[in-house]
């Protein structure tokens, strides 16, 4: 696979440093999540009217539908500090104590990958997050005594993309949950010519409206895709970024009309050819693309679902006729 196909399917340091600077700032710039936005307006209102933190938030979603975005706006509306861990980060629970002890009142406190936490750590986050307060043994035996550690009333913003993985107890702390959904085409759309004038660049209508049809419902990856269309446009002295020199772009970087790129057609062809079109467990398939099956189902996965081309039975992941017809392949001959 060629560098440049490479850099659509892995987000590089410089696409996460021109991701932070193209995300939204406040709600009023928040594009698409219709709902989700304007019941957030309401809590925000309301928790600012009592002068309290907002309850604990739970955002779910496929990868790069605006979780890390809406925590910092979240942050920004109510006008306090962020800091922003992820699951994995947090191996102990003195990591957590650390950072739970040096929030101010109000702070939110934004967990990416909230299912990822280790049991330890999520069980410390209980008394944390309902009575702000942690307990902590220390030494062992006859020795052993528990110091409190009274914390200031602060806000969880958890972002997962496996709702599932998480457990009932800490699941059920959470006051407001709201699950992300793949973008319109026309959300997309402004999203994109939002951010070519942020770039400074120059972009038509319809160029525009080919991107967001190959952006996968997701705006990290119509972004990704934007820059590397400029990049193309820039190559080619072109001032204006044309329907054609975005064709001409994503088709040399495996992006198909379909939204579907190089690993997309690779599940797809490896059920069709090696598993008869299924239905083939995820670990089955992982092992034969040679994957970690997490990869699968939290990038991949889901967008095979939504376009129709992939669908989940008892028994495993199985083709829809959708994907027969995409491959120009009649079952019934």
């Amino acid at each position: 696979m060629s560098e440049d196909k490479k850099n659509i399917l892995v987000e590089t340091e410089e696409d996460t440093i021109l991701n932070i600077s193209l995300r939204p700032k406040t709600l009023k710039e928040f594009v698409g999540q219709t709902e989700t936005i304007e019941n957030l307006k309401i809590c925000l209102r309301a928790a600012k009217e009592r002068r309290e933190p907002l309850e604990h938030i739970l955002l779910s979603g496929p990868p790069g539908l605006g979780k890390t975005s809406l925590a910092h706006i979240i942050s920004h509306e109510m006008g306090t500090k962020i800091t922003v861990t992820s699951g994995p980060a947090i191996e102990r629970a003195g990591d957590l104590i650390g950072i739970l002890t040096n929030l101010a009142r109000g702070d939110i406190l934004f967990i990416d990958e909230i299912h990822r936490l280790s049991k330890a750590v999520e069980e410390f986050l209980y008394p944390a997050m309902e009575g702000f307060q942690i307990d902590f043994i220390i030494d062992k035996g006859p020795y052993a005594r528990t110091i409190r550690f009274n914390l200031k009333p602060f806000t969880l913003v958890g972002a997962t993309t496996r709702t599932g993985l998480l457990s009932a107890p800490l699941r059920g702390r959470f006051g407001i949950l709201y699950h992300l959904d793949f973008y319109r085409e026309e959300d997309l759309k402004k999203i994109i010519k939002n951010s070519a004038k942020a770039l400074g660049v120059q972009i038509e209508d319809r160029a525009a409206e080919e991107i967001s049809k190959r952006s996968r419902g997701s705006p990290r990856i119509a972004n990704r895709l934007l820059r590397r269309v400029r990049d193309y446009a820039q190559v080619d002295r072109q001032n204006l970024i044309t329907v054609e020199s975005v064709e001409k772009a994503l088709d040399n970087l495996g992006i198909d009309s379909a939204g579907l790129d190089e690993v997309d057609r690779k599940v797809l062809k490896v059920i069709l050819e090696s598993f008869g079109g299924g239905p083939v467990g995820i670990e089955s398939l992982a092992a034969t693309l040679n994957e970690e099956p997490d990869n699968i189902i939290d990038t991949v996965e889901p967008y095979l679902l939504k376009v129709g081309f992939l669908k989940r039975t008892p028994r495993g992941r199985q083709l829809t006729e959708m994907a027969y017809n995409y491959f120009e392949i009649n079952r019934n001959s």
